[in-house]
Order: structure tokens, then C-alpha cells, then sequence
């Protein structure tokens, strides 16, 4: 048995700049045994290298359906979705939802998101003063998320209040307690669906498939698609929006290059998803055979995390990984994965945030930050600030 590293030795440092940990790691070897911080506090094999970490999450070995290995494997409680199913299951769930996130749709929805965007800052700019997140990287990719899956205004307050303790809660309970709000909320949801019938937006399209089409969602299915893309529509594209702004105010230099030139939007939204990624680990992964990954053996059954944050940090893959340059050519980075689970609101999540941060830019010249930002997000999933306070 390898070594274990107890992450929790590195207290609230870990959580504030992991980065020299994985450093650290890295240095010793691409995959290591860690016991992870709370609220996980169980332990996993970690991939810290780039090019394991390619190879691991295109591997069809590593499973995410945790029921295919047998007794004592449980499978999300919220109901069955993208993130822990293999195919073929996971190609048919794939199929019946990608069209909505295609880069045409995609571009079909940049005239809305742009007047999102700016009803948010035109209510944000008069006070001199704010908190990003609270004023428009919570609110903008909300409001998109929501439109687009068809969840009624009214609903949008309940739904943030149990939607951060879902996907970085506190303590273990705060995750159980939260997963039971969101079935019980989505199961309410679908149901107002269906009784109302058919309709424009994506999760009305998923209860009433067309006249034809056999393949229908189950109820379970239902709930956990909902979930996943409620969710996942919404909370990255936050963290990629503050993570982006907080990189730019605090390299000036970087910033002065963006301002005199906005061609380098697109890289600076490129470098930030590498650089600072929103999503720490992919989800985790299951051995469903013996195997080797990065030099150490992984028996059946045993759980894998994949560290896209601490893979696009690697020297191996990045020159100079630890500074933020929006001139880099960031390609390879793998912060929204690889294979078969590459994100699919990837193309959303770029669209928002280019226009966020274009229009903030734009029409806030003197942009800066007005105090400390905020604690970083607890656990080792997601990567991103509960607040960034900020004056123009």
C-alpha cells in the first residue's frame, strides 16, 4: 500500500493556495494517495500530473457509475445524470440534451446574454461599489441557466440558497442536507412540468419529448439531469467569471494589456481557466478493473480524483505554469476535461464569461478591488471566492 498524504496537515493554506501542494506532489510522482481535507476527509488516489491526468479521464476503465461495481457502491442519491453514468447509458442521456448547448445555440443566445449583462450593470454601476459575485457572477449565468431550462423566476431565491451547500457544503451533513432539498425541489419541478405540458425551454422538451421519439428520460432521470444541469450550467461559469476578474486586478500589468487590447479577451478567459480554473477535481472515478495509472497500481473498486487544477499547473505542459498571462497560448488545458465527459456547457460557460468580463471592462475603466476578496470555497471540487468586493 502506498503512503498516504494527509492534505489536512496543510489546514486553511491548502484551501486558500493548494497550488504548492500539488507542486510539491507533483514533484514526487503524477498520482499519490491522499487522505483528503474536510468536508471529504476519505481517501482517494489524486492525479496531479497533465499527462496522467489526460489519459485518466479518457479511460474507460475508470468508471463513473458506481452501481456497475456491486454491493456497496451507491449511486447519487439525487437520481441518475451525466457525471456518474458510462456508456451506453451515458450516450444516450448525452444525446438528449446536447443540442441545447451546441456553439450555434450557443451564439443564438449571446443577444440575451448580453442584455442580462447589461440590466445587471446598468443596476450595479450607479453605487461606485460592489460585490462582484452578489452583483453579476452569481446572477448572470442564474438567470441564463434558468431561461434556458424554463425554472419560473420566483424559484430562483430557494434555489441559490441550497445550491452552494450541494457543491462545496461546509460539513458531510450540509451536503446530505442539501441533496435532499434539491430531489425534493426538482421531483416538485418536473411534476409542474409535465402538468403543464409541452414548452419551449429544455426541461419541458425532456418531459414531453416529441411526437416519435421513444427514448424518454425516467422519472430518476429526470431529476438527476435537472440536477446536473441546474447546477453545473450555473455554478462553474460563477467561479470562472470572480476567477478571472480577481486574476485581472490582481496583475495589473495583464489588465493594462487587456484594456489596450480587447482582441485578448478570449485568451484571458483561455489563461484563467487554466491558471484558476472553477472546477479543482473532476468528479470522482472508480477502478473497474486492476490497473496502472502514472506508475502505481489501482486495484478494482478503488476511487480515483482527478486534479485539473493541479494538471494545468504542470511545467510539463505549461512553461512557467505559475504566471498568469493572457498571451499564452493555453490550449491543452483540461479544466473543462477530456473524452467523453468534457463538459457540455463548455461553450455557454466561454460565451458568459467573455461578455461579463468584456462589458464590466468596458464600462467600469477604473475597475480595482476594494478590500480582501473573500474565503475561497471549502473541499476540494470546486475552486472559487464566496465574494470579491470591488470599486470603479
Amino acid at each position: 500500500m502506498a503512503d498516504v498524504v494527509d492534505l489536512r496537515r496543510y489546514g486553511d493554506g491548502f484551501r486558500a493556495d493548494p497550488h504548492p501542494v500539488y507542486a510539491a506532489l507533483r514533484r514526487e510522482g503524477p498520482v499519490h494517495r491522499v487522505l483528503l481535507p474536510p468536508p471529504d476527509a476519505y481517501e482517494t488516489w489524486l492525479v496531479v500530473g497533465h499527462q496522467e491526468a489526460r489519459a485518466a479521464l479518457g479511460d474507460p476503465r475508470l468508471a463513473k457509475d458506481p452501481e456497475k461495481l456491486g454491493g456497496g457502491f451507491e449511486a447519487d442519491p439525487i437520481g441518475k445524470h451525466l457525471l456518474f453514468a458510462d456508456p451506453p447509458d451515458h450516450t444516450r442521456l448525452r444525446h438528449l440534451v446536447s443540442k441545447a448547448f451546441t456553439p450555434r445555440r450557443v451564439e443564438a443566445l449571446r443577444p440575451r446574454i448580453q442584455d442580462i449583462t447589461d440590466g445587471l450593470l446598468d443596476r450595479m454601476l450607479p453605487a461606485g461599489r460592489a460585490d462582484l459575485v452578489e452583483s453579476l457572477s452569481y446572477p448572470l449565468p442564474m438567470a441564463v441557466i434558468c431561461e434556458l431550462l424554463g425554472v419560473p423566476e420566483e424559484h430562483r431565491a430557494k434555489f441559490r440558497a441550497i445550491s452552494t451547500d450541494a457543491v462545496a457544503p461546509a460539513t458531510g451533513a450540509d451536503g446530505l442536507k442539501a441533496a435532499a432539498a434539491f430531489t425534493e425541489y426538482l421531483t416538485e419541478l418536473v411534476e409542474d412540468k409535465r402538468c403543464a405540458g409541452p414548452g419551449d425551454d429544455l426541461l419541458s422538451r425532456l418531459v414531453h419529448p416529441a411526437a416519435g421519439d421513444e427514448d424518454r428520460l425516467t422519472q430518476r432521470e429526470l431529476v438527476g439531469m435537472s440536477f446536473l444541469l441546474l447546477l453545473a450550467g450555473h455554478e462553474t461559469t460563477v467561479n470562472l467569471i470572480t476567477g478571472a476578474v480577481h486574476a485581472l486586478l490582481t496583475h495589473p500589468g495583464q489588465l493594462a494589456l487587456l484594456r489596450a487590447d480587447m482582441s485578448l479577451l478570449d485568451g484571458a478567459v483561455e489563461e484563467t481557466l487554466r491558471f484558476e480554473g472553477p472546477v479543482e477535481t473532476a468528479t470522482f472515478r472508480f477502478a473497474a478493473e486492476p490497473l496502472e495509472l502514472g506508475g502505481v497500481r489501482v486495484e478494482r473498486g478503488e476511487q480515483v480524483m482527478i486534479g485539473l487544477t493541479a494538471a494545468n499547473r504542470d511545467p510539463a505542459r505549461h512553461a512557467d505554469p505559475h504566471r498568469f498571462d493572457i498571451r499564452r497560448r493555453s490550449t491543452g488545458h483540461l479544466a473543462f476535461g477530456h473524452g467523453i465527459h468534457f463538459c457540455l456547457g463548455a461553450p455557454l460557460a466561454r460565451a458568459e464569461a467573455r461578455i461579463a468580463i468584456g462589458s464590466l471592462l468596458r464600462r467600469a475603466p477604473g475597475l480595482a478591488l476594494d478590500g480582501p476578496p473573500g474565503e475561497w470555497l471549502p473541499g476540494v471540487l470546486v475552486r472559487g471566492l464566496r465574494s470579491l468586493p470591488v470599486r470603479w
